[in-house]
């Protein structure tokens, strides 16, 4: 059985936005929020974030892989999680930095992640 819900990363504290994205194709499969960030254009561009990141593991031949990406703005902390299950397809989550706590937020998205399936 298919399971893309990602409604409970709204209950994240600091959530914006969040979108389940197919990093070969950059396509969104769901989302929700987004407030001012256009999820399409967000889900698009993080997958070359996830891309860039992916070869740079393999031109410096760390032979690992990516347990989340984050990136840390002044008003804002995005998270980009490759699904452990289907490392084909991200988790995105946009919060507000004043609001959110890094630590839960990685917890609350990792048992999201739990409840997904593809």
């Amino acid at each position: 059985m298919v399971s893309t819900d990602i409604a409970a990363t709204t209950e994240i504290a600091g959530f914006i936005g969040a979108c389940l994205v197919d990093s070969e194709s950059g396509l969104m499969l769901a989302s929700e929020g987004g407030g001012k960030i256009d999820m399409e254009a967000a889900a698009a561009l993080n997958t070359q974030v996830v891309k860039a990141n992916l070869q740079a593991i393999e031109t410096l031949g760390l032979n690992d892989g990516i347990e989340d990406v984050l990136i840390t703005m002044g008003k804002q902390l995005h998270m980009i999680r490759p699904l452990e299950k289907a490392p084909g397809v991200f988790l995105y989550v946009a919060l507000d930095k004043k609001q959110a706590n890094l630590g839960m937020a990685r917890m609350q998205v990792k048992k999201i992640e739990g409840g997904l399936s593809l």
